[in-house]
């Protein structure tokens, strides 16, 4: 089974991630352009309503925007974002047994960048999949995407969807993939209330923990999505009730 695990990106992003070094260009490098130059011609004012951010966050990433070369100065994906899930992913500390498993197995969905590998080159930017930026005919960056990030996964040879991403970001594959008749796993981290025997997600900790099995699966070095059952970091362990064909559940 040659499976891909698909994860969201994050918000915050640094200007040099620092090693491992980027050695790969996005695939979907061409439609990114087009986004360049729609962000590019929109005012402060209709790209701070986009984003819908403070004006210094806005300041920044409208000066990122205006002075873009996304051909230059590139730092690999996999170091460049710096929210929860990515530091406990750990990246930049893991040894080249790790990498090389990253790389095959690892996709991070992207609303700029439509989908990245580990050590595709990126710049600093700030476009979520949800935004409702209208590209040509395009509504949103749903229908500029459409099949695309899926087809892209396709073409690689995977024939399993690890699905680690937000629902935001899902929405830009899983579909395609359940319409395409290829399988989607989705592992969700959380606890049991005990009043009403409900799985809670806490968005923070999810965060952690989907960086922490990302992690683990690297180091372990699995290629089996059975394999991934034996999960146990951060005190998970499987739920064989709620875990079916479709879905593991990790509780704790």
């Amino acid at each position: 089974m040659s499976f891909r695990i698909i994860v969201s990106p994050a918000k915050k992003m640094n200007v040099d991630g620092g090693p491992p070094c980027a050695r790969g260009v996005p695939p979907l490098l061409e439609r990114t352009r087009v986004l360049k130059d729609t962000m590019q011609a929109l005012s402060f004012d209709e790209v701070q309503a986009l984003w819908r951010c403070s004006k210094k966050l806005a300041d920044l990433n409208y000066e990122r925007f205006r002075d873009m070369d996304l051909d230059r100065d590139v730092s690999a994906a996999i170091v460049s974002y710096e929210g929860i899930q990515y530091q406990h992913l750990a990246a930049g500390i893991m040894n080249d047994a790790c990498l090389r498993w990253l790389d095959e197995h690892l996709r991070i969905l992207s609303g700029f960048y439509g989908v990245l590998r580990p050590f595709d080159g990126v710049v600093p930017y700030r476009l979520e999949m949800q935004a409702r930026l209208q590209v040509g005919e395009a509504r949103d960056l749903y229908a500029f995407w459409g099949s695309s990030l899926f087809e892209a996964l396709v073409a690689e040879g995977c024939d399993c969807v690890v699905n680690l991403a937000s629902v935001e970001y899902a929405k830009a594959v899983v579909p395609h993939a359940r319409r395409a008749g290829l399988p989607v796993v989705t592992c969700l981290f959380g606890t049991i209330r005990q009043t009403d025997g409900k799985l809670l997600q806490r968005s923070t900790e999810a965060k952690a923990a989907r960086g922490t099995f990302v992690r683990w699966c690297a180091e372990t070095g699995i290629e089996d999505l059975t394999d991934a059952r034996g999960f146990s970091e951060r005190g998970y362990r499987l739920d064989e009730e709620r875990t079916n064909a479709d879905t593991l559940v990790f509780v704790r």
